[in-house]
């Protein structure tokens, strides 16, 4: 079972996939970015392709952008890409609670990944991620 997903971003953060939601233009690439300067490898960016591997959701870069991430008001930038398990979603939503009890549940390819809520209008936006992951993510 497979399925490419439009419109979201995905990063590979110590072999776990930080799969990355929300509205356009509520800051999925710069996301991306933030994290691939804290070290994490691209997986797709506007995009990404999904399957089951019998144990966990696997996130492969998408064919048709594969290795390329846009940068806001610069253009797009070259990277070298990997596939990881995905281990958590971060959804981007101002409407996120700012101190949730535990973490909330989404469904791919009919899996339940955690998901946790983020406010995306803060300079610390990566390292919540990055905390999100290590506390809510799947091993």
């Amino acid at each position: 079972m497979s399925e490419v997903l439009a419109n979201v971003s995905c990063v590979a953060m110590r072999g776990r996939a930080v799969l990355i939601t929300g509205a356009p233009g509520s800051g999925k690439s710069s996301l991306a970015l933030a994290l691939l300067d804290r070290g994490g490898e691209l997986v797709g960016d506007d995009g990404v392709s999904l399957e089951w591997d019998g144990e966990r959701v696997v996130a492969s870069p998408p064919p048709n952008t594969e290795g390329l991430i846009e940068i806001r008001n610069v253009g797009l930038l070259e990277v070298p890409v990997t596939s990881a398990k995905v281990a958590i979603i971060i959804n981007l939503t101002h409407d996120a609670e700012r101190l949730p009890l535990g973490h909330g549940q989404a469904l791919l390819l009919g899996r339940e990944i955690p998901q946790v809520d983020l406010y995306p209008d803060t300079f610390v936006l990566a390292l919540r991620a990055e905390a999100a992951l290590e506390i809510h993510g799947l091993p």
